[in-house]
């Protein structure tokens, strides 16, 4: 399954979206947060917030009082777990309006419209990128993603108690991963190679037993003409996984060291080969700075 749809989962970039003339938006790509107009609204306790972000990724759907209960505290929810549930509703009623927030069959929903949602105008963005990359536009589907990636402020769920949000704050971070991996990846593709390099070495420290990004990380070094580096991180992944996880590196980076050691000329950027001025003139555009 897409973990787009598994999600119910830089500098923030606010978005301007209006829903029912009320001008209500929300993030969960941060701290869970609300505005009207552009004004910060009090989202109150953390698990009022817990509340409040297990209803917005519902997308619209109802949440039971028991679903909701289960959500913030989990196997060990205080005697009076219903009352605080109906407490915290009550008070983000009052402050998001009833239109938004609304009680029906036993339990709650927030009805807004889907672009008042930091986290799906996220998704909007990512899915955009794919299209415009199987189009073959590398440029749009980079500029897209980046978009995506700039609505994060922070980590997802920031400082939301329960285990509802623990789950989805993974999930968060794995989609996250998973979008920086493909906007490394066009960017190699558009021979941004030494850009890519210090990136996925500061990537490669904090996530030290993700394949993909230390593939990435031989890729860059190695068009970047640092062919010994490369196949130096090939030699501490296989180390720490033996050492962390007892296991050998997946088929894709072996298959991708041998290539290296054998100096495969397919591993340059396709479609390029004797057009140097052209690459180094499409590499300065692409690799510009947005702006």
């Amino acid at each position: 399954m897409d973990i787009r749809q598994s999600l119910l989962g830089g500098a923030h970039q606010e978005v301007s979206v209006e829903t029912g003339g009320a001008g209500l938006r929300f993030g969960v790509l941060g701290p869970v947060r609300a505005w009207r107009d552009g004004e910060a609204l009090p989202s109150g306790s953390p698990q009022q917030r817990a509340l409040l972000a297990a209803l917005l990724l519902r997308d619209g759907r109802t949440a039971t009082a028991a679903a909701l209960i289960d959500a913030i505290w989990g196997e060990d929810p205080p005697s009076q777990a219903l009352a605080a549930v109906r407490t915290y509703a009550s008070r983000l009623r009052k402050i998001l309006t009833a239109n938004a927030l609304v009680s029906e069959s036993g339990g709650y929903a927030i009805r807004v419209r889907r672009e008042c949602l930091d986290l799906f105008v996220a998704q909007e963005l990512a899915a955009s990128a794919e299209k415009a990359r199987a189009a073959g536009d590398r440029n749009q589907a980079r500029a897209q993603i980046d978009k995506s990636l700039g609505l994060w402020d922070g980590e997802a769920l920031a400082n939301v108690p329960g285990p509802y949000a623990e789950n989805q704050r993974a999930r968060l971070d794995e989609w996250r991963l998973q979008l920086l991996e493909t906007r490394l990846e066009l960017g190699l593709e558009a021979g941004c190679h030494a850009e890519a390099v210090s990136e996925l070495t500061a990537l490669t420290a904090a996530h030290p037993l993700r394949e993909r990004l230390r593939e990435l990380l031989m890729l860059a070094l190695y068009r970047s003409g640092r062919q010994a580096e490369a196949l130096a991180v090939y030699a501490d992944t296989r180390r720490l996984l033996a050492e962390e996880l007892g296991v050998d590196p997946r088929a894709e980076l072996s298959q991708l060291q041998q290539r290296i050691l054998r100096a495969d000329e397919e591993l340059t950027v396709p479609d390029f080969t004797g057009r140097t001025s052209f690459v180094r003139e499409l590499s300065a555009r692409l690799c510009a700075p947005e702006g």
